[in-house]
């Protein structure tokens, strides 16, 4: 995969205009459907989880939900606001979105709130740095990488500073302490390394060295590795008999049995009330199994895919590396927390305190997620309105150690 980034002159054909038009919006329209459905699915799942606790602890069984709907409005209005910005301002903004992450994952350390013995968000844990964090990841390895080239290839271009940005953000992450917003970043950073082209030797480099740094934190004697290795060993001990996995777990196994088929109808969940931790966040899914049964889960799953499948589609027909690698990342963020938190829940994973995209509770996760799919609107609509492109000439932004300045390809050179 070249990856040259490169500035298009367009030429529109009268068919392809007609297409264009045919769509009436100029963007993916099952893209849209398919995650409103979900953020719609969310709201209602939200309260129903939420209306008893709302009203013991804040007399208004709606409170939790109202505040759910807030951030679900702001999330969508910057999600169609980003489906107007071109994506390509990225390469002047990526550095300095990686600053100010880098300056709030500091500041949450030293002035977050305390909940659950870590220290993770701001303003009593509405706002969580980590989940700005897994998008300016994708936003600058996408504007790096791209900028890159053939010269990933490099140990002293490609490997060491991929390992110093990504490390630097992990680590920050695993301070507060967030082991699973750690690893998804480093995950999704994987990926797109690899989809830039990087070679199986550096790959397995990088993952031996994330693995045996894992395992010697593991080893120490912290409250992180000690959780680590407790949610390991049981999840180990429920693989050979569900009774003595985590009590978490064994919950949600009880919620996805008492829900069958049909389930026991919204709003009807018995779990919620007490057993099942944390029933609007993290165990969202098992009320989702328990209310709606079988055939909500499967419903969910499907809203999933279709948004899994528009976005590796506009990933494969993007104009340009740049968009390719932000549309690669920003759905394989959405589909890895997706998949990690329906695979907790049914216990084929260890657990992880990974949210699920649009539906549970919190507003750091679903603004910054509505973010990145209008990044994944605004890719598809220079998709549809550039459906032939001419190439007049390739500007590359070098983020490179060795080299500050910008070059400009010359004809007959690569980019």
């Amino acid at each position: 995969m070249a990856l040259a980034d490169s500035t298009l002159e367009t030429v529109e054909t009268p068919k392809s205009r007609a297409k264009r038009n045919a769509s009436g919006l100029g963007f993916d329209v099952l893209l849209v459907v398919a995650v409103g459905a979900l953020v719609i699915f969310g709201l209602m799942m939200v309260y129903s989880a939420t209306f008893d606790w709302s009203y013991l602890d804040f007399d208004n069984p709606a409170e939790i939900f109202i505040k759910q709907l807030w951030w679900a409005g702001l999330g969508m209005a910057v999600m169609f606001g980003m489906s107007r910005v071109n994506y390509h301002h990225f390469r002047r903004f990526a550095v300095p979105i990686i600053a100010v992450t880098t300056i709030a994952l500091l500041a949450v350390l030293v002035m977050g709130s305390l909940r659950f013995g870590a220290v993770r968000a701001f303003i009593g844990g509405s706002v969580q740095p980590s989940e700005l964090a897994k998008f300016a990841t994708i936003v600058y390895l996408a504007v790096w990488l791209s900028s890159k080239s053939d010269k990933i290839h490099h140990v002293t271009y490609g490997l060491i500073p991929f390992g110093v940005i990504v490390g630097t953000l992990a680590t920050l992450i695993l301070l507060q302490p967030d082991l699973s917003a750690a690893i998804t970043v480093v995950l999704i950073a994987l990926l797109l390394f690899f989809i830039a082209g990087a070679d199986v030797l550096q790959l397995g480099a990088v993952m031996g060295l994330g693995g045996a740094t894992m395992w010697a934190l593991l080893q120490l004697p912290i409250s992180l590795a000690e959780t680590g290795r407790e949610r390991l060993a049981d999840y180990m001990a429920g693989l050979q008999d569900l009774t003595q996995a985590s009590w978490h777990i064994q919950q949600a196994a009880v919620a996805f049995v008492n829900g069958g088929l049909f389930g026991r109808g919204l709003g009807e969940s018995h779990q919620k009330f007490g057993a099942l931790p944390t029933p609007h966040t993290d165990s969202i899914f098992a009320i989702v199994g328990e209310e709606l049964g079988l055939l909500g889960c499967l419903l969910v799953i499907a809203l999933f895919a279709v948004v899994v499948w528009r976005g590796f589609r506009i990933a494969r027909t993007a104009v340009d590396p740049l968009g390719s690698l932000l549309a690669f990342g920003i759905t394989a963020w959405i589909a890895l927390e997706a998949t990690i938190n329906v695979a907790v829940m049914v216990g084929a994973m260890p657990f992880a305190g990974n949210p699920l995209p649009f539906i549970s509770y919190g507003g750091s996760n679903l603004v910054m997620t509505l973010t990145a799919v209008g990044v994944l609107l605004n890719i598809s609509r220079r998709t549809e309105a550039e459906p032939l492109q001419r190439k007049v000439r390739a500007k590359v932004t070098d983020f490179s150690w060795g080299n500050r300045g910008r070059s400009v390809s010359r004809p007959g050179r690569r980019g």
